[in-house]
């Protein structure tokens, strides 16, 4: 079930606070079924926040988000998102088949779906193309192919929302396509809705769609042909540095505007 006007993501005012900073500050956005969405901005900038809110694990957030027609966190999500963090979930000392026969028993209990399971991760090691990896201990495994692995886990049980946390770091050029390929299938094919974060901006590229971040604040939203024509830019990183250096100049004739204007309290009691 989606949203009632048919999105997958829908935030209103979605703010975050952590002691005395605001991570996410107000954000409105929304996430529409069956494209890739890029979530893109330094670091820091509020991106895994952002992230663990969408699958409920972030505390302390307050306005509306709701995900694929429920609200985020709900218990009946678990099963239909599969989320990647930065850092590899897997255990070392089992191989890959495993891994995945472990986290496919836990989405998918019970001994009359053995086959079921069975099936599931055999798509999922091709998927991420690491049928002659299957049987290798995943502490023995590089870290591109680690992170495979729970990209791999991730796709158990056929999600309808993938959200990953910069999954393609650290990874070649090469394996980087091959996974950017492996979206876009997902997301053509089965009409998986994706949600995919990065720091680097030709990644942008590769997205239908894209949520522009900076210091906890949403910069644009839209599609990288349509940012490239707004900003009269080359590229979505043109696109980029041209919105914050607007951000910027708004800031400071705001803080020059105040910084003029006397206060009224004060003027009328001299």
């Amino acid at each position: 079930m989606m949203n009632s006007s048919g999105a997958a993501v829908v935030a209103r005012g979605l703010t975050v606070v952590r002691g005395d900073r605001t991570v996410l500050s107000g954000l409105d956005f929304t996430v529409w079924p069956g494209r890739i969405t890029g979530l893109l901005g330094p670091s820091g900038c509020g991106k895994s926040t952002l992230m663990r809110a969408l699958v409920g694990t972030q505390a302390r957030v307050t306005g509306t988000l709701e995900v694929l027609g429920r609200p985020a966190g709900d218990a009946s999500l678990r099963s239909r998102i599969g989320y990647v963090t930065q850092a590899p979930s897997v255990y070392d000392d089992l191989t890959v088949r495993q891994n995945l026969d472990y986290f496919a028993s836990v989405l998918l209990p019970g001994r009359r779906r053995a086959e079921i399971r069975r099936q599931h991760i055999t798509r999922v090691i091709e998927d991420v193309d690491l049928a002659s990896h299957a049987d290798a201990l995943a502490g023995r495994l590089s870290g591109g192919q680690r992170s495979r692995v729970s990209l791999a886990v991730a796709l158990l049980g056929t999600p309808e929302l993938l959200v990953l946390d910069e999954p393609t770091v650290g990874l070649d050029p090469v394996l980087r396509r091959d996974l950017w390929n492996l979206f876009h299938r997902l997301a053509d094919e089965r009409g998986t809705t994706i949600l995919v974060s990065s720091h680097v901006m030709d990644e942008a590229e590769r997205c239908h769609r894209l949520l522009l971040m900076r210091e906890g604040e949403l910069l644009a939203e839209d599609t990288p042909d349509a940012l490239r024509a707004r900003t009269r830019s080359e590229t979505v990183e043109q696109a980029f540095l041209h919105l914050v250096d607007q951000a910027d100049a708004a800031a400071r004739n705001s803080s020059r505007d105040a910084a003029a204007d006397p206060d009224p309290f004060q003027e009328n009691h001299r």
